[in-house]
């Protein structure tokens, strides 16, 4: 696909310096883009390369004030970067619009309903009573089991599997290879030592406008419903237990696993690999560092916290840095016994 500066421009409501007629094909990173690319500059780290980039078209801050001219032709815009992902957005949506129809092999029950501008790919498997919504891309190898509801918009990438009863709503991007309505771990300890399992009976509703990353897991509820608010974006690996409710605008990075029937409140920040206990709150705002154990409920709103157990972020610095020095500690203590030892043998002595 080919646009031109002054298209560019007007996408992403920016103000041009240069040829608004110069056209690109293709998206580079500014120290190695070529000319016919177009690229961006948001981080000053890498502002040296704006002097000698190859690109023919690059969006920079509105505030960037210029070291050295540049023959390149310039987008400003308030944020380089928001503006360079909108971009790149539209660049998506564009290539998943052009795929349309329905591949062979594939399965579609006759009591499913598809809207218009569908795409569905081969092997993919369409259960009993499945409503599938407008535009919505269904890549290969995808299994929706019965009663599945997936809304406009939504693309579903290789290999998804969504059990039955669950609900997608719109504008969801679910990445390949994630399983979402698998059941929960539930089972009840028997008097002989052996597990009964606890059939889980719920579903997951996935809200709008959320993106889930390849290999994640959410499972179903006991019962009611495992639910992931509006607008929240899950990493790859990342395991959500039975009941859980993630609140809108929330993130969460790769390998973090949260609990059953644990309340993540709205716009917390998860960093990767944490360990979230079940059945506690956290609540709305809070920042949550990598490696993590949260084993208790968060109360207070937009706390910054890390370590195992968690504590608040300043105060787990401060412990680190004495953990730290505990060695020298020790010496210290070993010097000052000794050095109390002689004065107390001099002090005998004396006497």
């Amino acid at each position: 696909m080919q646009f031109t500066a002054a298209q560019i421009s007007m996408l992403i409501n920016g103000k041009l310096e240069g040829d608004a007629n110069i056209a690109v094909t293709s998206f580079g990173k500014i120290e190695e883009a070529v000319a016919g690319q177009l690229s961006f500059l948001a981080n000053p780290k890498y502002e040296e390369y704006l002097y000698c980039t190859k690109a023919s078209v690059i969006i920079i801050n509105e505030t960037l004030i210029l070291k050295q001219a540049v023959s390149n032709t310039l987008i400003r815009v308030p944020d380089a970067y928001s503006a360079f992902a909108t971009l790149l957005g539209k660049y998506q949506e564009l290539a998943t619009q052009q795929l349309t129809g329905i591949q062979e092999p594939s399965y579609i029950s006759k009591t499913a309903q598809i809207g218009t501008g569908f795409f569905i790919g081969a092997f993919a498997h369409i259960g009993e009573q499945v409503k599938i919504g407008n535009n919505v891309k269904i890549f290969p190898g995808v299994v929706l089991g019965n009663n599945v509801q997936v809304g406009d918009h939504t693309i579903l990438h290789a290999g998804v599997k969504i059990y039955h009863d669950c609900i997608i709503a719109d504008h969801v991007l679910i990445h390949a290879g994630t399983v979402i309505g698998s059941d929960g771990f539930g089972f009840a300890p028997q008097a002989d030592g052996s597990f009964k399992k606890v059939p889980q009976i719920g579903n997951v509703i996935i809200e709008s406008h959320v993106e889930i990353g390849a290999n994640t897991t959410i499972d179903r509820a006991t019962m009611g419903s495992t639910i992931i608010r509006s607008g929240s974006k899950i990493d790859n690996l990342v395991q959500i237990a039975h009941n859980v409710e993630v609140g809108s605008n929330t993130v969460i990075a790769a390998q973090t696993g949260v609990s059953g029937s644990t309340k993540i409140g709205k716009s917390v920040m998860i960093g990767g690999q944490t360990g979230i206990a079940g059945h506690i709150t956290i609540a709305d705002g809070s920042k949550i560092n990598g490696q993590s154990g949260i084993t208790k409920t968060i109360k207070e709103p937009n706390r910054t916290l890390t370590g195992t157990p968690a504590d608040d972020f300043t105060r787990s610095l401060r412990a680190q840095a004495h953990l730290r020095n505990l060695p020298d500690l020790e010496k210290r203590v070993k010097e000052l016994e000794k050095l109390v030892e002689q004065l107390l043998a001099d002090r005998v002595n004396a006497s």
